[in-house]
């Protein structure tokens, strides 16, 4: 499959001799929800920005849709929407107007019966007299995401686009990802929501200072580095873990009830029959054992950490 985007040793080295970008080369499929996740400072923006024509690389290419988006920017550019972090509107314009200029500045004809649809979608046509002065975060949040669905682009980047939304919001968010990615649309998601790119990302991608440590599937991901972790809850406390358990690295809570122990699972032997032979043996008594898989946002912490 031939890749929507492809970015070819892309770099970014700013006036003051900082480089945001280093070599990066990233290939992105057609209707895949990518999340590129990183600290702040990565270069995740900088990154975004120079796929959709706003940051001007200082090396490397970038092919949207089979365009150069420095040879054919606004071919390349047409295809592409972008929900940045910032909220820029005009004030004092109606949500209706808003959006509906935004699909002008793409050279679109008008189409009010698509402008329509995309604000019933985002629960906005109920506000569309309303000026955007009048709206909420949130409801600001939704006009950002439909100026940029205005022109129909085949390929959408949502940088932090939860951000600062409650809870019920982001939900919705997540529903609307998941239908344009049903219509075929790409989508790249940045976010700072570690349960974000978990619940929705098909592969998972990590930057840290400007470089990409990593491309994976997100399932794939979770298995090769996830480690999982058993929890022996007991049946009185402990005030110590036992000599004859220490080769076990056992872990021991504050409440004295409950004993963690790590392995990992792609391991042919994990220790854990010998653990609970050794648990009998130490005449300790359990109520209860659980087993929990690392989160993404484990794994997150552990590669970064690794590169400082």
């Amino acid at each position: 499959m031939t890749p929507i985007i492809r970015i070819s040793g892309l770099g970014k080295t700013y006036d003051t001799g900082f480089q945001a970008l280093k070599s990066v080369d990233l290939d992105i499929q057609p209707g895949e929800i990518f999340a590129l996740l990183g600290p702040n400072g990565a270069g995740k923006t900088t990154l975004i920005g120079a796929v959709c024509g706003i940051v001007r690389p200082t090396a490397g290419t970038i092919t949207v849709d089979g365009f150069d988006n420095q040879t054919a920017f606004r071919e390349a550019r047409a295809r592409v929407g972008l929900v940045p972090q910032e909220l820029h509107t005009d004030s004092f314009e109606t949500v209706w107007a808003t959006v509906r200029h935004s699909r002008g500045l793409f050279g679109k004809p008008p189409n009010d019966a698509l402008i329509e649809r995309v604000l019933r979608d985002l629960s906005l046509w109920d506000k569309r007299n309303n000026k955007m002065v009048t709206l909420s975060g949130g409801m600001k949040r939704r006009v950002m995401i439909a100026k940029a669905l205005s022109h129909e682009p085949k390929i959408l980047f949502l940088d932090e686009p939860t951000a600062g939304v409650d809870v019920e919001l982001r939900r919705d968010m997540w529903s609307m990802v998941e239908r344009l990615r049903a219509e075929g649309v790409t989508i790249i998601l940045t976010t700072h929501y570690i349960e974000e790119a978990e619940e929705l990302a098909d592969r998972i991608g990590v930057i840290s200072k400007g470089e990409i440590i990593l491309v994976e599937d997100k399932a794939a991901l979770m298995q090769k580095l996830g480690s999982k972790e058993l929890q022996v809850e007991l049946q009185a406390p402990l005030k110590d873990i036992p000599a004859e358990l220490a080769a076990y690295h056992l872990e021991l809570s504050e409440d004295g009830l409950r004993l963690t122990y790590r392995f990992d699972a792609r391991r042919e032997g994990t220790g854990i029959p010998d653990l609970m032979r050794q648990l009998a043996t130490s005449g300790l008594d359990f109520r209860d054992l659980q087993t929990k898989q690392s989160s993404l946002e484990d794994i997150f912490v552990t590669l970064v950490s690794d590169r400082t």
